[in-house]
Order: structure tokens, then C-alpha cells, then sequence
């Protein structure tokens, strides 16, 4: 609802589903109750994940960055603080450099040496044909058509052009006046 239509009953309900997001994030770890294997997800990091998994991190992130909201600022902004709580700011840096990063670059490196072997055979390619191109597509001798004279018809031009042939081919049409025109 757009905030002039909301009752009261809906911004207390909005305030409190914020301080509750709160309150869940701000739980500190307690190292003795997780012991879980090397690399496994924290509670904190479940948290996050079913937030993301319920969308609402796309609320907040509607939440800060619409005008209309600013009430909820500071909320959002505590939210926010709390879920990179326990993160170092390098290690989130480096997350999308990682291995996934260096498989691009390796990928990127393939793709570019892929390409200059390429480029290297369409030189060798175009350095073996003749550069000259013979615009002479060779003559052909029609037989069964007869040409002036009683011959056959000595055609000019490629093979692919024999279906659109006709005798008058080549020839400037008459031009009719327009008051003599039907």
C-alpha cells in the first residue's frame, strides 16, 4: 500500500516486522553451540538465507532506496549493518574473484588464443587464393533458342541468371508518350 492509504495498524505492523528482523540478526554467535564442520553455514548465514529465500531482502532493499520510505531508513540501515556482521570487507571483496574468477580468466585466455589461431588461418586462406577476382562468369551457347540469324543464343552471363533470360534482355524499353498511353 502506498503509505497514504495505510492505517495505523499497518505502520506499527511494518515497524514491528523490522525490529523483529532486528532482534533475530543482532543474536550474537555462540561458538560452543555451532559445531559444525569447516566451511558450514553459520545460523547467522541461515538466517540470511531464508531471508533471501522469502524475498525479504528485496523488501528491504525497496525500503531504502524509495523516497517515500525514509521512515524506515535507519531500520533498513541497522538491518543491514547486522546481516554483514561477522564479514570481513576483503573476503567479500575478493567472493566474486575467486575460483569462479580465475576459471573466467583461464576461460578468457582459451577463448582469445582460440581467436588469433582463427584470424591467423583466414590470413593464410586469403593469401592463397588469387587477389584478382575474374568478373568473367563465361559464355554459354543456348541450343533450341535461336538468336537473329538463325543461331543459337550465345548467353553472357552466369548460369544462375539462364531462368530470368529473355530476348529482350539488355534492351532500352520504348517509351510511350502519356497521351498515347491506354
Amino acid at each position: 500500500q502506498d503509505w497514504e492509504q495505510r492505517q495505523e495498524e499497518d505502520t506499527l505492523l511494518i515497524e514491528r516486522i523490522l525490529l523483529l528482523v532486528r532482534n533475530v540478526l543482532h543474536v550474537p554467535p555462540d561458538p560452543t553451540e555451532e559445531q559444525g564442520v569447516d566451511g558450514d553455514a553459520s545460523v547467522h548465514d541461515r538466517v540470511l538465507w531464508a531471508l533471501h529465500v522469502s524475498g525479504m531482502d528485496d523488501l528491504l532493499k525497496f525500503l531504502a532506496s524509495a523516497q517515500v520510505e525514509q521512515q524506515w531508513a535507519l531500520h533498513v540501515l541497522e538491518i543491514i549493518s547486522l546481516m554483514f556482521r561477522d564479514q570481513n570487507p576483503e573476503e567479500l571483496a575478493a567472493l566474486g574473484q575467486g575460483p569462479a574468477g580465475a576459471e573466467h580468466r583461464e576461460d578468457t585466455r582459451e577463448l582469445e588464443t582460440l581467436r588469433q589461431r582463427e584470424l591467423a588461418e583466414k590470413r593464410v586462406r586469403a593469401l592463397q587464393r588469387p587477389s584478382r577476382h575474374s568478373r568473367f562468369g563465361g559464355s554459354y551457347v543456348l541450343q533450341g533458342l535461336k538468336s537473329i540469324g538463325n543461331r543459337d543464343v550465345v548467353f553472357h552471363k552466369g548460369l544462375h541468371n539462364l531462368k530470368s533470360y529473355s530476348h529482350d534482355l539488355g534492351k532500352e524499353p520504348r517509351r510511350v508518350p502519356r497521351r498515347r498511353q491506354a
